[in-house]
């Protein structure tokens, strides 16, 4: 039986839980050149990150990769199911992709594949738990053909009860919660079922405090996001544009900045660095620096593919790309800042009166 813990009960579990973990000390320094050793943050003892293997202190989350993948499925929804894959197989091929970011500094990880494409909590954990990583899975929907009957059947109010209880009280049956809520809108103006599934996150994270990750990549498709938001009463400081870099116009990035939401340059590689150079710089000049998130969109175990398919790896965008960035004149603070501070601020979920 599920019970609500007090602010003073829930501090004193996820100091319990913190004690228990390791923090990835093997080394002194990470990539950038900074300490390991955690560094207290101002919002530590106003708010959590909620892991696969529990709660955590923001500043314990580290040097972060926001939107990377280690499992997916297309099959459709109504075709998707853990017997189509063989989870020892899945851990093993994608493990050293892993190790891989771990050894170059990287111990948190958000991995945003939704229900009905692939999710499995069970599996983040264990990759947690063998790397002594910060793994976060999700709750949420996407969108079609990746949508279950019953998500055009329910009402906003019904999809957000069940989004919430993942994330106050863990995902089909287990103890492992939900650490943000991840959708999908199609492209251009929001058709009917996607304007419910943003409407039913907004709910979502009113109640919990969690962020909204959504799947955009079109600047018409966000603003009418954040127009739901605003009419639903939720501070748009919790809606991220994922994929934003996808969207070539880039007005549409600072429109999405300035209302205070979060941009998110997720597509980064070799074949357009310097265009995602420009992008960030262009972001840092309008004073929006505090407002990006950086990652790849990398990975994955495609599900029916012998082996998983092609695995394209997580660590160029901290083994290149943060060089790039560096001789292109963005400092290491700034840097640090992408991959360190902006996450754990988008992340962070209220330590609530009425905590869970």
């Amino acid at each position: 039986m599920n019970r609500r813990f007090n602010r003073r009960e829930f501090l004193k579990s996820l100091a319990i839980g913190l004690s228990s973990a390791s923090i990835l000390m093997n080394s002194e320094t990470n990539i950038f050149g900074a300490t390991k050793k955690e560094k207290k943050m101002q919002d530590d003892d106003l708010y959590y990150i909620q892991t696969a293997r529990g709660p955590i202190k923001p500043s314990q989350l580290g040097m972060t990769l926001i939107h990377e993948h280690l499992m997916v499925d297309f099959i459709g929804a109504d075709k998707v199911n853990k017997n189509r894959y063989n989870p020892d197989e899945v851990f093993e091929v994608m493990l050293p992709s892993l190790k891989e970011i771990k050894d170059l500094g990287v111990t948190g990880f958000a991995e945003p594949t939704p229900m009905f494409i692939g999710r499995d909590a069970e599996l983040m954990e264990r990759f947690s738990k063998a790397l002594d990583m910060h793994i976060l899975t999700n709750t949420g929907m996407y969108k079609e053909p990746y949508l279950p009957k019953y998500a055009f059947e329910k009402t906003e109010d019904e999809l957000a009860k069940m989004w919430i209880s993942e994330i106050e009280q863990g995902i089909e049956g287990t103890q492992i919660k939900a650490g943000f809520i991840k959708i999908a809108v199609n492209p251009g103006n929001l058709i009917p079922i996607q304007q419910k599934i943003v409407r039913a996150a907004a709910r979502t994270s009113k109640a919990t405090g969690a962020i909204i990750a959504c799947h955009t990549g079109h600047g018409i498709a966000a603003l009418e996001s954040l127009d739901i938001l605003k009419s639903e009463g939720l501070p748009l400081d919790k809606f991220i544009f994922v994929h934003a870099g996808s969207e070539s116009d880039s007005s549409y990035h600072i429109k999405v900045a300035e209302q205070g939401a979060w941009v998110e340059y997720d597509s980064i590689g070799a074949g357009e660095a310097n265009r995602y150079i420009s992008l960030i710089k262009t972001m840092l000049d309008k004073g929006y620096g505090d407002k990006l998130l950086l990652s790849q969109d990398a990975g994955w175990y495609n599900v029916g593919d012998p082996k998983g398919g092609n695995v394209r790896s997580f660590a160029y965008i901290i083994r290149d790309f943060i060089p790039l960035m560096e001789k292109s004149g963005i400092d290491k603070k700034t840097i640090d800042k992408f991959f360190i501070e902006n996450p754990a601020k988008a992340l962070q979920i209220p330590i609530k009166t009425q905590q869970v």
